[in-house]
């Protein structure tokens, strides 16, 4: 169990490190580096788990670009694009097992 956590949170991290590459393109970020958690459910031992802090709604400029369409839109993107290129480079076991 050990080794399948370890894998996971490597896992994670990439996962992490893709995604918040994107969001960094879409507006300043608060910390360039993937932070890690103690959350349950960031502790599933067979799947990559991220938790994706947007903005700080304490923050009136931030709260406000939240509200926005236009920036929702391109956090959407931006985290799809992420999550995309992580599965591009890490496809699911199974998947590479039918590319074979």
């Amino acid at each position: 169990l050990d080794m399948s956590i370890s894998a996971q949170v490597k896992d994670s991290l990439k996962l992490g490190s893709a995604v918040l590459a994107q969001i960094g393109q879409v507006g300043r970020l608060h910390k360039n580096e993937v932070e890690q958690a103690g959350f349950v459910v960031l502790k599933a031992p067979d799947i990559p788990s991220i938790l994706v802090e947007t903005a700080f709604i304490s923050n009136p400029d931030e709260e406000a670009r939240l509200r926005d369409p236009d920036y929702q839109e391109k956090l959407v993107e931006a985290l799809t694009a992420g999550i995309s290129r992580y599965f591009a480079k890490n496809p699911p076991l199974a998947r590479r097992r039918n590319l074979s």
